[in-house]
């Protein structure tokens, strides 16, 4: 039974279908992919399972539970993260500061009963960022800024971490950094659907993958599957072969 699931979700933008019956599930221990062109309805989806937008129709369920007309703060309570298309941090404050904000509010709001202090350099570890814990993120390359998101929403200690494009602007060498935390995050038991257009690292890292194209799926499977899916090829990947 997947950890997070929706179920015909629907969101219309006036006379636009946005997501058009969207049913898809996110295992806990497995990266789920979510590809598709642009403008296909995945960071819509996203929105909605997060609860930035409510949906027209359809469900969204955490741990079997009907969660879709929860706040995003409750969501959020309940194990949910997510990292963003275009970076959300405080350019201001240091790494170290941006990591640790998400475990002081969770405190104050009674939800985090670990020392911050500790867990902020426990995830500043984890995550390879020990090195510029203190510079300002507005100081450090956009790869390694990316990295700091997924340490803030890990800060939350959630049970499902959706990441939207989180590999954008990294080099090769950040992108295996960061395949591999993902794949330790996994193994770990974390739930990870991975938005992205690095099309090799969703197939080297996803077990599952479901492709959006206008708002609808057009298929679901294996990395194997999706490359060798007529409707896929034609859509989104093209007749190049994909390498992993």
């Amino acid at each position: 039974m997947p950890l997070l699931e929706t179920r015909g979700i629907t969101v219309r933008f006036g006379g636009n279908l946005a997501v058009d019956e969207v049913s898809v599930g996110v295992e806990a221990g497995r990266i789920t992919g979510l590809i598709g062109p642009n403008g296909a309805g995945k960071t819509t989806l996203f929105n909605t399972v997060t609860g930035l937008l409510r949906p027209d129709a359809g469900q969204v369920l955490l741990d079997g539970a009907d969660i879709t007309r929860l706040p995003p703060a409750r969501r959020a309570r309940l194990g949910m993260a997510r990292t963003f298309q275009r970076l959300e941090l405080f350019l201001s404050l240091s790494v170290r500061d941006n990591v640790r904000v998400a475990g002081d509010i969770l405190r104050a709001g009674g939800g985090h009963r670990v020392d911050v202090a500790k867990e902020t350099d426990r995830v500043l570890e984890l995550t390879g960022l020990s090195d510029i814990a203190g510079l300002d993120v507005s100081a450090i390359p956009t790869g390694r800024a990316r990295v700091v998101e997924v340490a803030r929403a890990l800060m939350t200690a959630p049970r499902v971490l959706l990441l939207d494009e989180p590999a954008s602007g990294q080099t090769e060498a950040e992108t295996g950094a960061f395949a591999r935390l993902l794949s330790d995050l996994a193994a770990d038991g974390l739930a990870i659907c991975l938005v992205e257009h690095d099309l090799p690292l969703v197939m080297r890292l996803c077990s599952t993958i479901h492709v959006l194209d206008y708002g609808a799926v057009i298929a679901s499977g294996t990395p194997r599957e999706i490359q060798e899916s007529p409707e896929v090829i034609a859509a989104y990947i093209g007749t190049e072969e994909v390498s992993t």
